[in-house]
């Protein structure tokens, strides 16, 4: 018999979302798992695609895998596709076993708005909560990878899709199935808004919802890099999830490896962190457009010098090939209409060759003595010290980590391999399930019905899965059957696996199992308080009221499910 708080952390591995993995945050590397014996991504090794991928070094992997990604799967973050509830619900629910004042002080659903940025950009507008009452948050549930690639079935989309902890799952999962990527390479890491993943592999790299970022991406000052560097430089690092275990900013006991930890968060820093170079100061002038206006260039051009200023130079950019980068600067320049050109240098701006100049011999000096440098170059001295302590933030990001003064305690690690198939793999988590908690957890983020209690899942099925009640309100029970019975009977998940109303109905189809349970979802939400599901010789009947609602199983499962006044018994 769980307890409460097992129940409900049992009953997280099915809906998985991103409130349930910052209390449960042993539930993150679960789903990485569970796509790694899904056999959706196994497939993927037999795209064209993917010909010769093993033999590709790891830069090329990760963009094969990458282009994959962004050609099957939209970033999805719309409130309406897992529903809604609100913060007096999960406060209740979640109260029990966490202090609720440390909950709105660090996710971002209950309050918490990060740093500065976060006050600026209004949180609940950017996500279009403001449309609602204050009280109203989205549950934004992790998709499995087959939730994910089954939102080709939903209306207006025509891939697969999925939000930023199903990206990160996908992709951890993605580079070792078909990368071959170690997981004791991969590091998922969670802030109060966003997820993404650390790959260490050579200077490192990071998965960013369905794009990769590279050390020279990050300080290339693009827009692209900029949104990249939003959470890190903004947010504090609330999990790192790994094969080892995890770590959470909150909790005084960890499970990750406390060596590959500090290893992680070296190699991160390193990452984060580059030298001055005149090739990083334009990056800079690109990322902090601001600081454009103060400078011009001097150039040769039939003889003589002439001068044009940066901010043109960066406009041409946008229409160029070439940028103004030094290595193709001059092919950019000849592209620029002579009439941009000042015959005499501009008055009020520093000359950029100047500048270039002090920075090329710069090498081991502190951004101080090069900013003391650059005074002379006629540079506003209020101006030249707020544009160093920006340089200073764009060439170095400090992560907020948490912090590594925890008590240890493994939790039973999982020893896979990228060398080993996809049955050997699955052998390894069932055999290790009685002793690792990460297995199990895993087979039941994996829903396989015949190894898993299934008191969590059905829980999960009445308690979170309200996108049906809009549709099938005011409908009686014939009704909603006639609705349900017509979707195929097709389930999202092979094998002995189930989908959740809420993906039954997002995607309209289902197994008769799923079909049962959805109905019984919405009866139960209609005022009715107690139904019984019995499932055995290829059906599944719902009983309601003294009457019985047949569907179609090839699931093979055999239960009997009685649901009474929230009360959860299932039996053989």
């Amino acid at each position: 018999m769980k307890t409460e708080m097992e129940l409900e952390k049992f009953s997280s591995a099915f809906t998985l979302s991103d409130m349930e993995i910052f209390i449960f945050p042993e539930l993150f590397f679960p789903l990485t798992i569970a796509n790694i014996m899904s056999p959706v991504i196994w497939q993927w090794r037999n795209d064209p695609w993917f010909n010769d991928i093993e033999k590709k070094n790891f830069n090329n992997k990760v963009n094969r895998i990458k282009q994959y990604i962004i050609q099957n799967y939209v970033f999805n973050l719309d409130l309406d596709t897992w529903g809604l509830t609100t913060k007096q619900k999960e406060t209740a629910r979640f109260s029990p076993f966490f202090d609720i004042n440390l909950l709105k002080q660090s996710n971002a659903l209950f309050g918490y708005e990060g740093d500065r940025y976060y006050f600026n950009i209004d949180i609940r507008k950017h996500f279009g909560l403001d449309r609602y009452d204050a009280e109203i948050i989205p549950y934004w549930k992790t998709e499995t990878v087959e939730a994910m690639t089954a939102f080709k079935y939903k209306e207006g989309f025509s891939t697969g899709a999925g939000e930023c902890v199903s990206l990160s799952a996908l992709y951890a999962a993605a580079l070792f199935v078909v990368g071959r990527v170690p997981l004791e390479n991969i590091f998922l890491l969670a802030t109060p808004l966003h997820s993404q993943n650390f790959i260490v592999e050579k200077e490192g790299l990071i998965t960013n919802n369905r794009r990769i970022v590279t050390k020279n991406m990050w300080f290339n000052g693009t827009s692209l890099s900029e949104k990249a560097r939003r959470a890190l430089e903004n947010e504090r690092v609330t999990i790192v999830s790994h094969i080892s275990g995890h770590i959470h900013l909150l909790y005084e006991e960890a499970s990750i490896d406390r060596d590959e930890y500090a290893n992680f968060t070296r190699k991160l820093r390193e990452f984060l962190t580059t030298d001055l170079t005149v090739h990083v100061f334009i990056n800079f002038l690109r990322f902090k457009s601001k600081y454009k206006s103060l400078f011009q260039y001097r150039y040769s051009r039939g003889g003589s010098s002439k001068y044009i200023t940066l901010e043109k130079m960066f406009e041409y950019e946008h229409t160029s090939r070439y940028s103004v980068s030094a290595e193709t600067r001059d092919m950019l320049v000849e592209e620029i209409e002579s009439e941009e050109f000042h015959l005499n240098p501009i008055h009020g701006k520093a000359l950029l060759n100047d500048i270039e100049k002090i920075i090329a011999s710069s090498r081991g000096k502190s951004l101080d003595e090069i900013r003391n440098e650059i005074s002379s170059c006629a540079v506003d001295g209020s101006i030249l010290n707020e544009m160093f302590s920006e340089l200073g933030a764009f060439i170095h990001t400090d992560p907020q980590m948490p912090s590594p003064d925890k008590r240890y305690a493994a939790t039973g690690r999982l020893n896979i391999s990228p060398a080993h198939s996809r049955e050997e793999i699955m052998d390894n988590i069932y055999k290790n399930a009685p002793v690792s908690e990460m297995a199990q957890l895993s087979l039941y983020v994996f829903r396989d019905m015949e190894y898993v209690d299934w008191r969590p899942f059905v829980k999960a099925a009445i308690e979170r899965n309200p996108v049906c009640f809009p549709s099938l309100a005011g409908q009686d029970a014939d009704s909603m059957y006639q609705i349900i019975q017509e979707m195929p009977d097709q389930s999202i998940y092979e094998g002995k696996r189930l989908a959740l109303p809420d993906e039954v109905w997002n995607f309209k189809r289902g197994d008769g199992i799923e079909k049962a349970l959805l109905m019984a979802n919405a009866i139960l939400h209609s005022g009715n308080r107690q139904i019984t599901i019995t499932i055995g010789n290829g059906q599944a009947t719902l009983h309601d009221s003294g009457k019985n609602f047949v569907f179609n199983t090839s699931k093979g499962l055999s239960r009997i499910i009685e649901i009474h006044d929230g009360r959860i018994d299932v039996s053989q």
